[in-house]
């Protein structure tokens, strides 16, 4: 992706802009408030496509979060980008703090953290799409999992043996934790046994250099 990819940015509560971003030109923030007048007001996820770009919207408890990036770009990185800001946004200005802000009075203080946020997610544009591959193979599997246990159990098939192997492989995952404590208390006896004989090896050693030394048990001569 190159850094041409978002082209412009926006944190709106409501129809106000509070803060926005872009070092281009165009009629390209026009088109944006326009989509955002007519945005729902409900949390939600919106695309526009006009002109070659797409008008990605992340709405949620009455803000709205816009970027406007090439069609080349695609969609889930559009609002990995947008889930991003939003978090950061919350982070800073959360707690009512930008519920009184006015009109584009957070340009100075988050502009350039939109810029920031572009530039990561374009840098890293490769390893989120594989990311969000497996995240949405790993929910295709969940999913698939849920539909065949509805599946067995509109046709009445017996539960039972279902359960009895959860309860077996519950009780075997007991066992093995059991089995792995038992085998770190015995690595622990072992380690003491080995110091302890470490220990009065040294201390024989210790008792026979004094022994030649001093000739004896009495070193006061």
């Amino acid at each position: 992706m190159s850094q041409e990819s978002f082209i412009y940015s926006f944190v709106a509560r409501g129809t106000m802009i509070l803060a926005e971003y872009t070092e281009f030109t165009g009629n390209f923030p026009a088109i944006a408030t326009q989509c955002l007048q007519k945005l729902p007001s409900s949390n939600n996820k919106f695309t526009y496509s006009c002109d070659h770009h797409t008008f990605n919207f992340l709405v949620e408890d009455g803000y709205a979060y816009c970027v406007v990036a090439k069609d080349s770009v695609g969609k889930q990185i559009s609002i990995a980008f947008l889930e991003r800001m939003k978090a950061d946004f919350r982070k800073r200005y959360g707690g009512g703090k930008a519920d009184t802000a006015i009109a584009k009075s957070l340009n100075k203080e988050f502009g350039p953290i939109m810029k920031e946020h572009m530039k990561y997610i374009i840098d890293h544009a490769e390893e989120i799409e594989k990311l969000l591959k497996v995240k949405a193979q790993v929910s295709e599997v969940k999913s698939i999992m849920l539909e065949n246990i509805d599946k067995a159990i509109d046709r009445g098939e017996n539960l039972t043996v279902l359960v009895d192997k959860t309860e077996t492989l519950r009780s075997q995952a007991q066992d093995y934790r059991s089995k792995g404590t038992q085998m770190r208390r015995k690595m622990w006896y072992q380690n003491m046994k080995i110091k302890l004989v470490v220990f009065g090896i040294l201390l024989l050693l210790v008792l026979v250099i004094w022994v030649s030394i001093c000739h004896g048990f009495d070193c006061t001569n």
